[in-house]
């Protein structure tokens, strides 16, 4: 195991997981210009990371995320344009430019408020897991602005209008049950348990094929917006592309094991991997 600090996000690698953690707890892990630099760092290095094979992300505390700082991300950058800029561009190149495209399954794991902006990242990640009295809100309109930067974009990857609708609209605060209700997160577990679900998740993602999981994610993600042909002719690529790029010749050793061997069964479990691979 492994640990490194930066100055607001802490990491510990384990078992090929990367603990991502927003270390500002006493602003609820509100997301001040240097939390964008730091996690825009901490992505782009555990990307090429050889030991880590999922990301988990969280929050010091009793919050996830609080949103964007409201003094150091807006107030005092109103009149800092070039430092306006990095921090705004900081903020999209991680919350979603890089997350919701990562080469590595991500999993946010909500240990409590999770508000405006945090959104985006929230929904960037593959899975999320709440803890069952975790707090989710948009709180936006009531002091007078929208749910902007990518948050109103984000929020309709995941979810339906009319939940949207609500959730913008009202400003009211809901608990982890109506996020996975709404879809917002994949489930919502007692708090106790919390990392216990979620280190189970990753368990089962080391399983797999890392260069299949790659690949499922770039299909499943790039094709919500296309029309059929261009869909058809991406997936028909990315199977042909995966031929090549697969380490581990995951296609041909699964039929293999289920025709020669009779030792893998599809659907049921993941073809038996070498200690070496997994």
């Amino acid at each position: 195991m492994s640990r490194w600090d930066l100055e607001t996000v802490y990491v510990e690698k384990k078992d090929g997981v990367a603990w991502i953690t927003i270390n500002r707890p006493e602003q609820r892990n509100a997301m001040s210009p240097q939390v964008h630099f730091d996690m825009s760092t901490v992505l782009d290095e555990l990307e090429f990371d050889d030991e880590v094979q999922v990301l988990v992300l969280t929050g010091a505390g009793k919050a996830w995320c609080g949103g964007q700082d409201l003094k150091l991300f807006f107030k005092e950058l109103d009149n800092k344009p070039k430092e306006r800029t990095k921090a705004y561009s900081a903020s999209q190149y991680w919350r979603w430019h890089k997350l919701f495209t990562y080469p590595k399954p991500t999993i946010a794991m909500v240990n409590g408020y999770c508000f405006g902006g945090g959104f985006t990242q929230l929904i960037a990640c593959d899975f999320a897991i709440a803890a069952d009295d975790a707090t989710f809100g948009l709180s936006e309109v009531n002091w007078g602005i929208i749910p902007g930067g990518f948050v109103s974009k984000a929020l309709n990857e995941c979810i339906g209008m009319r939940d949207i609708m609500v959730y913008a609209m009202t400003g009211e605060p809901f608990d982890a049950k109506e996020a996975a209700r709404s879809r917002l997160i994949t489930k919502a577990v007692p708090g106790d348990q919390l990392e216990a679900e979620t280190q189970k998740l990753c368990d089962t993602l080391l399983q797999l094929n890392p260069a299949v999981l790659k690949a499922t994610k770039e299909a499943v993600k790039n094709v919500r917006n296309m029309d059929d042909v261009p869909a058809f002719d991406f997936l028909g690529s990315k199977l042909l592309e995966l031929q090549f790029v697969d380490k581990e010749n995951g296609r041909a050793k699964g039929m293999d094991q289920f025709i020669q061997d009779k030792s893998y069964r599809p659907g049921l479990e993941p073809y038996k991997r070498s200690s070496t691979e997994a």
